[in-house]
């Protein structure tokens, strides 16, 4: 008998085009409200810490404090460095905010609420994640600093090793559940409380939770920055919009996690326990909200790690044990399968 090949086709339609387009509005719009927010946010949790009130005097309780800066810097005036590479100097910034939008789609903010639908997910996510990176030590390289270049250094040292850590704890659920795709990880965590993988892949969690602060440059792991001994690292000499950039790509990055670590580990959209008028995309944003609060509670508490620690932490103890529990799932799921 014959065999007929179909070519794949994709079913572009007008109506797909305006999801993705609203989509995509509505992304941008989340994303600056967000960066708003956590940076304020930030300021009051850093001031609880330290006994002191933070932003007080911009508007009520200080609210208006991160809208002034913002204009501020808006209106400062972008300065370029003498032998830089002028190229990279001005792409830098963009890079590490543009790849955002895109991985941002792919997220299921809700059983029914998701941007693009896409069956490889997180391997679309891996996949950009690597391009703020990349832009970090760009910036890092072009700006003629030797500061920054110092910078741009560790940041290739630091984004290499902790990506294989968290790609291991993503791996292991990826074997456990049988996909890549977000939504069905999500799904896969409905019903009781333990089906959320927190509880099913507790290693994998505090892997992923541990490598998420090597990922996003963040306390105590900020080693790229280092202000106290590279007085700003990557973005010394930036200023105005490119820092602004620079700035919002890491709150984004910490919105990106916090979204995956609801979705992946804390159940998502499901609610764990039933409160009228909370479900569905509300449970997702109030887990990603406290993991975000949780990050920035950890910036403030404890000190910054020395950068011969950070590597040992990654290579001698996030790496073992991320392979030790991607073979254990592999060999649990290989057993259950049978």
């Amino acid at each position: 008998m014959e065999t007929i090949l179909v070519p794949y086709t994709t079913d572009i339609t007008l109506l797909s085009v305006l999801k993705l387009v609203v989509a995509l509005v509505a992304i941008i719009l989340l994303l600056i409200a967000n960066s708003v927010v956590m940076v304020y946010l930030e300021r009051k949790v850093a001031g609880f810490v330290q006994r002191r009130p933070g932003p007080y005097e911009v508007g009520p309780w200080g609210i208006l404090q991160t809208v002034a800066d913002t204009v501020k810097l808006l209106g400062k005036q972008i300065l370029i460095p003498g032998n830089s590479d002028r190229f990279l100097f001005l792409l830098a910034p963009v890079l590490s905010m543009f790849p955002m939008f895109l991985m941002f789609l792919v997220i299921p903010y809700g059983p029914i609420l998701t941007g693009l639908e896409v069956n490889l997910g997180l391997l679309l996510i891996l996949a950009f994640a690597g391009m703020e990176g990349l832009a970090v030590i760009a910036g890092g390289w072009a700006s003629n600093n030797k500061y920054s270049l110092i910078g741009a250094a560790r940041a290739v040292s630091q984004s290499v090793a902790y990506e294989i850590p968290l790609i291991l704890a993503i791996l292991a659920l990826a074997f456990q559940h049988g996909s890549l795709d977000l939504s069905v990880l999500n799904r896969a965590q409905e019903g009781w409380i333990w089906n959320w993988n927190i509880f099913t892949q507790p290693l994998a969690f505090l892997i992923f939770v541990i490598t998420c602060f090597g990922e996003t440059n963040r306390a105590p792991f900020d080693l790229p920055e280092g202000e106290s001994e590279l007085t700003g690292g990557y973005h010394t000499e930036y200023s105005g919009m490119g820092f602004a950039l620079f700035f919002m790509a890491e709150y984004t990055s910490m919105m990106l996690v916090s979204f995956l670590a609801a979705v992946l580990f804390l159940g998502g959209s499901n609610a764990p326990v039933d409160i009228p008028l909370i479900n569905g995309v509300w449970w997702t944003l109030i887990k990603m909200g406290a993991f975000m609060t949780f990050m920035i509670w950890v910036r403030w508490t404890f000190p910054r790690v020395r950068f011969d620690q950070l590597l040992n932490i990654n290579w001698k103890w996030l790496l073992p044990l991320g392979l030790l529990n991607l073979w254990v799932t592999a060999l649990v799921m290989k057993v259950v399968g049978n």
